[in-house]
């Protein structure tokens, strides 16, 4: 560390790169935090969360039980062991509670006054913070699995929503109707996601197939397992072809070629800088893709236990070198590195299935939700404390015994 500052302070290092290091030390370093206890609420498992990216200071999550609870993670008391309290909640007993099962919870991206909730219910609905009452709901006609809002939109104000239904939905918040659907997918969509690098594109995923699209002009997908990624606004539509082979299979059967996975695809994530997406699938396998090639990296992470029969919410961190992935694995949380793809540990702490896990990038901690109905904070170890050098000198230097004796002790 000590080097860290004296490189920078002379100039002759990034100033970045010591705060990437000790990033990368918090997130290698991340352990159940026994002194801090996130206040339980929910009556059953716990399916989403989400950090508001202003302040970093709320957390949202939605449970099995159609509730939303929003949290203050900020601790007052100063103590270092605390409670973060639930502040407000969508209990059963409001008049705009979910019916059922809350899938998606996220926050607006730039104003934590608003933020959005999505439920097997078939509703979305856009919440105003401040008084807890809906301002506005989308109907569907089937399940609602997934919704997301654009991190980085200032040319529009779309939700992308993946439901039961084949098509994709995307509402316009400024107009408050479905301002266009994409076409293309033959079965429900599990998982939607906006890019964090361009506004228009966006990533969605459903049984045996993932789909890129390039809103708001629409896209489509065939029927044969394979994953497109399209710019509509261009005539000739499909861009490319996402196959996990690279290409490779055409030898083989040709129902294996051109597939993301070859199961459900159930989980979609894009890194932190956009430049690439991670799928996974219910074949065990997660993959690396690059964003703007289609290309499957081929990055081996080993079997990736997933047995969820819905959308899998993952997550990755920030700013750390090299970045790493956080995804649940049964009643753990596996971390990864995202471009080696090795196992750096096993989270252990629930006693029941994780659902769902976010990153808290100013602090580099993870909240996870499992169905034990408990929220955990995993939060970086504290640094041993350095041994006094002095009292370090004196034990282990002989000149620093005492070797004096008085002329009564000689005599």
């Amino acid at each position: 560390m000590l080097a860290f500052i004296s490189a920078r302070q002379a100039g002759l290092d990034d100033p970045l790169r010591l705060r990437r290091a000790e990033s990368t030390r918090r997130v290698l370093s991340l352990e159940l935090n026994k002194d801090r206890d996130v206040e339980r609420i929910h009556g059953s498992g716990v399916n989403t969360l989400d950090i508001e990216p202003v302040e970093g200071r709320y957390m949202l999550s939605g449970g099995s039980d159609g509730v939303i609870v929003l949290y203050d993670l900020e601790n007052f008391s100063r103590k270092p062991c605390y409670t973060c309290k639930a502040i407000c909640s969508v209990g059963r007993s409001h008049p705009d509670v979910h019916k059922f099962s809350v899938e998606t919870v996220q926050w607006y991206p730039r104003d934590t006054g608003m933020f959005t909730s999505s439920s097997f219910d078939k509703t979305l609905k856009i919440w105003d913070t401040n008084t807890l009452q809906p301002a506005d709901v989308f109907n569907f006609e089937g399940t609602v699995y997934s919704h997301h809002i654009s991190p980085v939109a200032t040319k529009h104000c779309l939700i992308a929503v993946g439901t039961k239904s084949p098509k994709v939905q995307l509402c316009d918040l400024k107009s408050g109707s479905c301002s266009q659907i994409l076409q293309g997918h033959r079965q429900e969509v599990l998982a939607v996601a906006w890019s964090p690098r361009h506004e228009y594109v966006l990533a969605t995923a459903r049984d045996f197939q993932l789909v890129c699209f390039s809103p708001p002009s629409g896209s489509l997908n065939s029927a044969d397992s394979r994953v497109k990624l399209w710019d509509v606004r261009r005539a000739s539509g499909c861009l490319i072809t996402l196959d996990q082979y690279n290409g490779e299979k055409s030898k083989a059967s040709s129902e294996a070629a051109n597939t993301a996975h070859n199961g459900r695809v159930n989980g979609l994530c894009f890194t932190s800088d956009g430049l690439h997406l991670l799928t996974i699938g219910t074949d065990d396998r997660m993959r690396l893709w690059n964003s703007s090639s289609g290309e499957n990296t081929l990055v081996n992470y080993g079997k990736v236990c997933n047995e969820s029969r819905k959308g899998l919410k993952f997550t990755t961190s920030t700013g750390c070198d090299p970045e790493f992935a956080f995804v649940p694995y049964g009643s753990t949380i596996a971390v990864y590195t995202i471009y080696s793809g090795e196992l750096i540990t096993m989270l252990r702490g629930h006693y029941n299935t994780v659902d769902c896990c976010v990153f808290q990038p100013n602090f580099q901690e993870l909240y996870s939700g499992s169905k034990d109905c408990n929220i955990l904070a995993w939060v970086p170890a504290l640094r041993e404390p350095m041994p006094d050098e002095d009292a370090a000198k004196q034990r282990l230097n002989p000149a620093f015994e005492d070797g004096w004796s008085s002329s009564d002790d000689e005599g």
